[in-house]
C-alpha cells in the first residue's frame, strides 16, 4: 500500500511516496516459579524441616507442566494454599483444596505458590514454647526488614588464542594454520551467591500484678470544748493500712534474624566451542580451584523472661490532711516493668570463608544486623586454561569462525531454600581463522653451460636434450605477513608437492619414466629434484608447473599463485617457463683421400674396411667426459698428426670425410648444418698465422677468389659411397621414418615400407646430393641419417620419434689442387697490373708453409637460414669445440715446432704440394 506525500510536503516536481509493510514480531516468554511452605502461623517451614520443605525456584518455559503436589510431614498436615501471578506475595484466604496442576502457557512472568500446613499433634518440637509467668508471646512474624542480595553475576569472559599463553605464536583473528594448537582461557567469579535474610519479630506480654501496702495518715482534727465552754480544735491523727493491688499488661519485643534463602555455587566446568577446535567444541574442569565455604546453623530463636507474678512491692505511705487518703489511683507499673525483663534472642548462624556473616551468639530483645557475604573475586588465569587443542588437518581453511561459550556453576550443599545448578552464556569472545599456509616459489636449472642456441631466451631456463636437470620445490617463501607467518619454512602444513612436466622425463637415476602432463608426486621434505630430459622432447617453449597442498585441503581444492594469501584456495602453485634445446657435437674426420693417409682409415691399400680411427675435436665428448682417444687423434689434421709420417698433412686437391651430430628436432625436410670455412695461412719456419684470400683457377677463368660472384664450384655428396662406410641400419631407420612420417599417402601409394626401404638404400642413397660451395656448405637432410635410442623406449613414446631425435650429418670438403694464397684483402689483380702480369710463381703467392680450412658450425632450422639456431663454436654462452670436447689451442708438432690454433681448425693443407704431384691428370679432386 502506497499513499502519496502531499505536493506541500517536498519540491514540486519530486513525488513521494510512503509505503507500508506488513511484519510479524514474534515472541517466546518464560517465567518463574516461585514454590514456600509456611505454618498458619506464618513461620516458615523450609527453615523448621528443611528435607520435606524444600523451596523452590526455577525458570518454566511455555507449554511444559510442573508438579505442585503438596509434600508430606509426619509433623505438618496440609491445609491450603495461596497463589499469585502478578509477581507479588499472594493474597486472601487460604484455599483449602491442593493447588491446581500447573502447565505454564506464557502468559505472564511469575507463579508465587504458598503451600500451608498446621502442626499434627501439639506443638511441634522446633516452635517455641510459650513462656512462663503468665505471659504470652506471639508467632515470629517477618518485621519487614530483609537483606535480600540477588544471585550475584560471573561476569564470565574468554578468550581462545594460540598456544602458548602469553607467547602466541599466531594471532588467530589474522589465521592459525591446521596442527597447530590453541588454548581455551575463562575468566569469571570463582563463586555465586543469592540470599535473603528476614528480621522475625513479635511481642511477649506478661499480665503483671503488683500488690504494694500502704501506711496511710491523716488528722481530721476534733472539737474540744474546755470548761469555760468554749470550743476548740485539737489533733485527732489517725493512721491504717491499706494494700494496693494492680494488674499492667507488660510487652516486650523482640527480633533476630533468619536465613530464608542461601544459595552458594561453585564452578563446576566451562564449554567454548569454535570451529577449530576438534569436534568443534573444548571442555574445561577446574584446575587448582578451591570453593568457598560456609557453614550454617538453624540458631534462630528466642527465650521469654519468666517473672516474678505476682509482684510485692515495697511498702510505701501516704499521708492525708483532714480525711484518709486514696492509694487506688497509685500507679505500679513500674514495679510491673522492672519484674520483666528484655527478651533473649538468637540469630541463625552462618559462617562464609571462615567469617562471620549472621551471628548466632544470644543476645538481648534485637539479633545483631547480618553482615553481607562479599562478592567472588575472580578465579585465576589458570583455574579455567586448557591449551594444546590442535587443530585437526579435516579443518579447511574458514575465515572469522564464530566462538560461543557456557560456563556452569553446581549448587553446593547446606544451601538453604536453594535453587539449581546455572549456567551462563559467555558473550564476546574473540573468533578464529583457520588458515593453513603454503608457498611455491620454484626454480629449474639453467643449463646455460650447455646451451648452444645463437639468441638464448632471456626469462626461460635452459633445459637440454639427453641431459639432467634439477628443480626446486622449496618450503620457504613469504607469504602474508601475519604473525606466524611472512618468509619462513612452511614444511609442516605441506600434505603434497608435486611438480608436472608438459614433456616426458625421467627421474635422476633414470630409473622411473614420467609421461607428459603427469602430476610427479615428490618428498616434501626435500627441496631439490633432479629429473632426466629424453632425447626425444621436441625442442621449444615450455611451462613447469608446481604445487603445494596443504594438508587440510578438501576435494577439488583450488590455486593461487605463489602462496594461498587468499584463505579460499589450499594450494600454492607456480609455473617457470623453460626452453628445451637439443645439442650440436661430435664433428669428426673420418677419411682422407690423401694416399699417404689411406692406411690410417683403411685396413689394406685398395680395401673399404675401416680401421675405425677418427680425428676428434679434442680428448673429451659432449659434456667434457674422456672419450678414450689420444692427442694424436685429435683436430685439426697437422704436422704430427699422422701416425707413421711426422710430417705429413693433405695435399691440395684431396677431400677430406667429416660427420658431426645432432639432437633435438633437426629432422625436418628443410632443417640443415651450415659450415662457413674460413682460411688462414701458418708460416712453415716461424709458424706465424695470417687470414688468407683463396684463388684458383678454372677452366674458363684464372685467379678466382673463393667466396667471390666468380666462384661458381659446386660441392656433392654421395650420402651411400663406398668409402664413407655407412651402417645400414642407420639409412634403414631413416627410410622407414621419412616413409611413416615425410611422405603422404598418396605420395607412397601402391609402395610398400620395404619396397621404399629397398629403394632409398639402392637408389637415393647413392644419388649426388649438393651440399653446397668452396665458401659454404650447407648439409641437407639428403646427408642426414637418423640414429635415436631404438632400446628399452617407454610404450607411450612413438619408437619412430625416438630414433628419429639423434641425427648424423655426413660431408666432405677439399681445396682446389691448384691454389693460390694471398693475405686476407690483397688486390690480386692491381699488383699483376703494377708487376708485369701474374704467375703461378709470383712472390705475392704464399708457398711455404701450410693452409689451414676452419669451419664455423651452425644448425638451420626449417630453412631459416638467416637464423641460425645452434652454434657450435660461437654461442654466447658456450662453446662446444672449446669447453665440452675440449679443442687444444696450442700444440706442439714433432720437431718442436708450436702452432696457435683456433676454434674450428679443422686440417692443414700443404701450401706447395698438390695432388697433381701424386698424377700426371690434371684432375681436380
Amino acid at each position: 500500500m502506497a499513499n502519496e506525500h502531499s505536493p506541500g510536503d517536498f519540491s514540486p516536481d519530486l513525488r513521494a511516496y510512503r509505503y507500508y509493510f506488513p511484519v510479524l514480531f514474534e515472541f517466546t516468554l518464560s517465567g518463574q516459579l516461585e514454590i514456600s511452605y509456611f505454618t498458619e502461623t506464618g513461620q516458615n517451614l523450609s527453615a523448621i524441616e528443611p528435607q520435606t520443605f524444600q523451596y523452590t525456584k526455577i525458570s518454566m518455559e511455555a507449554g511444559k507442566t510442573y508438579p505442585n503436589t503438596p509434600p508430606v510431614s509426619s509433623k505438618y498436615e496440609y491445609v491450603g494454599y495461596k497463589k499469585s501471578t502478578t509477581g507479588k506475595p499472594p493474597e486472601g484466604e487460604i484455599i483449602k483444596t491442593p493447588p491446581p496442576a500447573l502447565t505454564y502457557d506464557g502468559s505472564y512472568d511469575s507463579y508465587k505458590l504458598m503451600m500451608y500446613y498446621r502442626p499434627k499433634d501439639g506443638v511441634p518440637p522446633d516452635e517455641p514454647t510459650p513462656p512462663d509467668g503468665g505471659g504470652q508471646c506471639t508467632d515470629p512474624a517477618p518485621t519487614g526488614q530483609v537483606m535480600d542480595m540477588p544471585l550475584t553475576s560471573p561476569d564470565p569472559s574468554a578468550v581462545i588464542k594460540a598456544d602458548s599463553r602469553g607467547a602466541e605464536r599466531f594471532n588467530v583473528l589474522d589465521g592459525i594454520p591446521t596442527t597447530e594448537s590453541l588454548y581455551g582461557n575463562v575468566l569469571a567469579k570463582s563463586y555465586l551467591h543469592q540470599n535473603k535474610f528476614v528480621e522475625m519479630g513479635g511481642t511477649c506480654t506478661f499480665d503483671i500484678t503488683v500488690n504494694r501496702e500502704y501506711t496511710l495518715t491523716w488528722d481530721p482534727g476534733k472539737t474540744v470544748t474546755d470548761d469555760e465552754g468554749n470550743t476548740r480544735t485539737e489533733p485527732d491523727p489517725q493512721t491504717d493500712t491499706e494494700t494496693v493491688t494492680k494488674s499492667y499488661a507488660i510487652q516486650r519485643e523482640y527480633s533476630y534474624w533468619v536465613i530464608d534463602n542461601l544459595e552458594v555455587y561453585q564452578i563446576d566446568e566451562t564449554t567454548l566451542q569454535n570451529y577449530a577446535f576438534a569436534g568443534n567444541e573444548i571442555r574445561i574442569l577446574p584446575a587448582g580451584y578451591i570453593p568457598p565455604s560456609y557453614s550454617t546453623a538453624k540458631s534462630s530463636g528466642f527465650t521469654a523472661p519468666k517473672p516474678e507474678n505476682p509482684v510485692e512491692a515495697p511498702s510505701g505511705s501516704k499521708s492525708g490532711i483532714k480525711s484518709r487518703p486514696s492509694v487506688s489511683g497509685e500507679n505500679l507499673s513500674s514495679y510491673a516493668e522492672g519484674a520483666v525483663e528484655e527478651v533473649k534472642v538468637t540469630n541463625d548462624t552462618l559462617t562464609f570463608n571462615g567469617a562471620t556473616i549472621m551471628q548466632g551468639a544470644e543476645a538481648t530483645r534485637s539479633g545483631p544486623r547480618p553482615g553481607t557475604i562479599p562478592v567472588a573475586s575472580s578465579i585465576g588465569e589458570n583455574v579455567l586454561y586448557s591449551p594444546g587443542h590442535e587443530i585437526p588437518t579435516s579443518k579447511t581453511n574458514k575465515a572469522n569462525q564464530p566462538s560461543t561459550g557456557t560456563i556452569y556453576y553446581g549448587l553446593m550443599s547446606g544451601n538453604i531454600q536453594g535453587g539449581e545448578g546455572k549456567s551462563y552464556s559467555i558473550q564476546g569472545i574473540n573468533s578464529v581463522t583457520v588458515h593453513t599456509p603454503v608457498v611455491m616459489y620454484p626454480d629449474v636449472s639453467d643449463d646455460a653451460a650447455h646451451n648452444q642456441k645463437t639468441t638464448p631466451a632471456a626469462g626461460s631456463s635452459a633445459l637440454i636434450l639427453d641431459r639432467p636437470f634439477t628443480v626446486e620445490l622449496p618450503n620457504s617463501g613469504q607469504h602474508t605477513n601475519y604473525k606466524g607467518y611472512g618468509n619462513r619454512d612452511y614444511l609442516k602444513y605441506i600434505g603434497s608437492k608435486q611438480v608436472r612436466f608438459p614433456f616426458d622425463v625421467y627421474d635422476g637415476a633414470r630409473a622411473t619414466f614420467y609421461p607428459k602432463n603427469s602430476w610427479i608426486e615428490v618428498r616434501k621434505e626435500q627441496e631439490t629434484f633432479s629429473f632426466f630430459l629424453p632425447v626425444w622432447v621436441d625442442e621449444g617453449f615450455y611451462e613447469v608447473e608446481f604445487r603445494s597442498i596443504s594438508h587440510n585441503a578438501p576435494g577439488g581444492a583450488t590455486q593461487q599463485t605463489s602462496a594461498n594469501l587468499n584463505l579460499s584456495h589450499h594450494v600454492a602453485y607456480d609455473k617457470v617457463p623453460v626452453d628445451v634445446i637439443g645439442r650440436v657435437y661430435d664433428f669428426r674426420v673420418t677419411d682422407i683421400a690423401d694416399y699417404n693417409w689411406e692406411l690410417v682409415f683403411r685396413t689394406e691399400k685398395g680395401n673399404r674396411t675401416p680401421t675405425g680411427v677418427s680425428y676428434w675435436v679434442g680428448r673429451q665428448g659432449i659434456d667434457g667426459a674422456l672419450r678414450g682417444n689420444s692427442a694424436l687423434y685429435t683436430l685439426p689434421i697437422r704436422p704430427g698428426s699422422h701416425p707413421l709420417y711426422k710430417n705429413a698433412v693433405i695435399k691440395t686437391g684431396y677431400h677430406f670425410k667429416f660427420d658431426l651430430k645432432t639432437k633435438g628436432n633437426m629432422f625436418g625436410v628443410e632443417d640443415q648444418i651450415v659450415i662457413t670455412p674460413s682460411f688462414y695461412f701458418v708460416d712453415g719456419d716461424s709458424g706465424a698465422r695470417q687470414a688468407v684470400d683463396l684463388y684458383y683457377h678454372t677452366g674458363s677463368r684464372s685467379y678466382v677468389r673463393i667466396g667471390s660472384p666468380s666462384d661458381q664450384v659446386k660441392r656433392y655428396v654421395i650420402l651411400n659411397e663406398r668409402l664413407r662406410n655407412v651402417p645400414e641400419e642407420e639409412l634403414r631407420d631413416t627410410a622407414l621414418y621419412k616413409y611413416d612420417h615425410e611422405y603422404t599417402f598418396n605420395q607412397v601409394a601402391g609402395i610398400g615400407r620395404s619396397q621404399f626401404v629397398q629403394n632409398f638404400m639402392e637408389r637415393q642413397t647413392i644419388r649426388e646430393i649438393s651440399i653446397g660451395s668452396l665458401s659454404l656448405l650447407r648439409l641437407p637432410e639428403g646427408v642426414r641419417t637418423l640414429i635415436g635410442p631404438k632400446t628399452e623406449i617407454p610404450s607411450s613414446v612413438d619408437p619412430a620419434r625416438a630414433n628419429a631425435a639423434v641425427q648424423k650429418w655426413y660431408g666432405e670438403y677439399s681445396l682446389p689442387a691448384e691454389l693460390f694464397a694471398v693475405p686476407t684483402g690483397t688486390n690480386v689483380a692491381e699488383y699483376g697490373r703494377t708487376h708485369g702480369g701474374l704467375t703461378d710463381r709470383s712472390e705475392i703467392f704464399l708457398k711455404n708453409g701450410y693452409i689451414v680450412v676452419n669451419f664455423n658450425v651452425e644448425t638451420v632450422r626449417n630453412g631459416e637460414l638467416d637464423r641460425p639456431y645452434l652454434q657450435y663454436i660461437y654461442g654466447p654462452l658456450m662453446n662446444q669445440w672449446y669447453d665440452m670436447e675440449g679443442f687444444a689451442r696450442q700444440v706442439a708438432d714433432p720437431y718442436g715446432r708450436k702452432f696457435s690454433l683456433q676454434d674450428g681448425d679443422v686440417v692443414f693443407y700443404h701450401a706447395d704440394l698438390s695432388s697433381r704431384d701424386d698424377f700426371r691428370s690434371m684432375v681436380t679432386h
